[in-house]
């Protein structure tokens, strides 16, 4: 089929006036003006009119299970205030309210622009119906803790390796996520680290989120290192640095690495992370709820850190009034916009599309629209000049006007 548009935008490429996509099966076969494209129309065509056809946005860390808690969790007054909320919330569920609330976070990502999600899975046994239930092109990183469980990390890390094993899909698959410095023991990191350099896998890992864990890992002190000593964690590997240092004494640093957050970092930590070609992902939406300081985009991206968006959770982001805010990230994207007055429009839209594709291992397939890619678009609508294509997609608010994921409409041309 040929999509025409008034815009087309593929993001790794500038803007195309009255442009035109060949998809051919699931993928891209030709991007450009439609006087170029035109001579394939024996194909069956699809004239969007006045829109904007960009590739499908990838949403490089989201929590789907906890899409339900929206609104249930108020603003704690530290981080760790926090843990032990989601984690009461967390017990009170059975398998079913998580599979509702995967369903629904899957549902709003659709409407919303997302073709492709990095999930964090709490919940494996979900896997893989919930992947069957979905059109999304998923990757669920499933979650490592063990610190309260006392757990050898060799187990915990061959029981994610069993079910990701026993898992098998064209459009989905699992990984590997041990869920962060202060929540697991270094020798859950180095083996999940090494596994998933063998097996050529993405690993992510939320790290350098709030000060405490920053206090806790540079000074072996402060609520967080005195909470997790009560709870019999191992402490000895604080005071020898910050938590960027820390991945890297356990050997998590590359390319294959997402670290989630990176909010706090020492003098050095963007260097190495930039050294490492390690992505990193910002949540603004969540960065507000807990009111961290300001993210440090600039300094990650003068040292070559890829950097992404993720909507994180809708446990994290505040309602407006009534209203429970749901999974967008054109809302994120608007969220660092207004946050960040140096991030540029065009900047901002490459942390959602391209720039997540390259996290995780997907440059050139998802997150452009260029030959040989698959087939996710998104249309949005766009009336106005080609030169503010870039603002346009910022403003747009609401459910999209079409969506297609491995070229088979998904949101129904309206």
């Amino acid at each position: 089929m040929i999509l025409r548009a008034r815009t087309i935008l593929p993001v790794s490429r500038p803007p195309v006036e009255n442009g035109a996509v060949l998809v051919a099966g699931n993928r891209i076969r030709a991007v450009g003006p439609w006087s170029d494209l035109k001579a394939e129309a024996r194909e069956e065509v699809f004239d969007l009119g006045e829109v904007i056809l960009l590739p499908g946005l990838v949403n490089a860390h989201c929590h789907l299970d906890y899409t339900d808690m929206a609104g249930e969790l108020p603003p704690p007054r530290t981080f760790t205030d926090w843990i032990p909320l989601i984690t009461a919330a967390k017990t009170a569920w059975g398998y079913t309210d998580y599979a509702r609330s995967w369903l629904r976070g899957a549902h709003m990502l659709l409407r919303n622009g997302t073709t492709t999600v990095a999930d964090i899975e709490a919940m494996p046994d979900l896997l893989p119906e919930v992947w069957e239930a979905t059109p999304l092109r998923v990757f669920s990183f499933l979650e490592m803790t063990g610190i309260r469980a006392r757990r050898d990390p060799k187990d915990i890390l061959q029981e994610a390796v069993d079910k990701i094993d026993s898992l098998s899909h064209a459009r989905c698959s699992a990984s590997l996520s041990p869920h962060a410095p202060y929540s697991t023991l270094p020798e859950l990191l180095r083996r999940s680290a090494r596994l998933a350099r063998k097996q050529r896998w993405p690993l992510c890992t939320h790290v350098a989120e709030s000060g405490e864990e920053f206090e806790m890992f540079t000074r072996a002190a402060g609520v967080m290192y005195d909470w997790l000593q009560r709870n019999h964690r191992d402490n000895s590997d604080c005071g020898l640095g910050s938590p960027i240092e820390h991945l890297a004494r356990s050997k998590m640093l590359g390319k294959n690495l997402i670290a989630i957050h990176a909010n706090l970092l020492a003098r050095g930590d963007a260097a190495l992370l930039g050294k490492h070609r390690v992505s990193v992902v910002h949540c603004p939406r969540s960065h507000a709820y807990f009111r961290h300081p300001p993210f440090l985009r600039e300094r990650l991206a003068k040292a070559g850190v890829n950097l992404c968006l993720g909507t994180d959770s809708l446990a994290t982001v505040r309602c407006a009034g009534k209203q429970k805010p749901e999974l967008n990230l054109f809302e994120e994207m608007r969220g660092l916009a207004t946050t960040d007055k140096t991030a540029g429009p065009e900047e901002i839209i490459r942390m959602a599309t391209v720039n997540g594709a390259r996290a995780l291992g997907m440059k050139g397939q998802i997150g452009e629209l260029c030959p040989d890619a698959f087939a996710d678009l998104i249309a949005i609508p766009g009336a106005g000049r080609p030169r503010d294509v870039h603002e346009t997609v910022l403003d747009h608010a609401g459910p999209v006007h079409a969506s297609m994921i491995d070229g088979r409409w998904i949101v129904p041309l309206k």
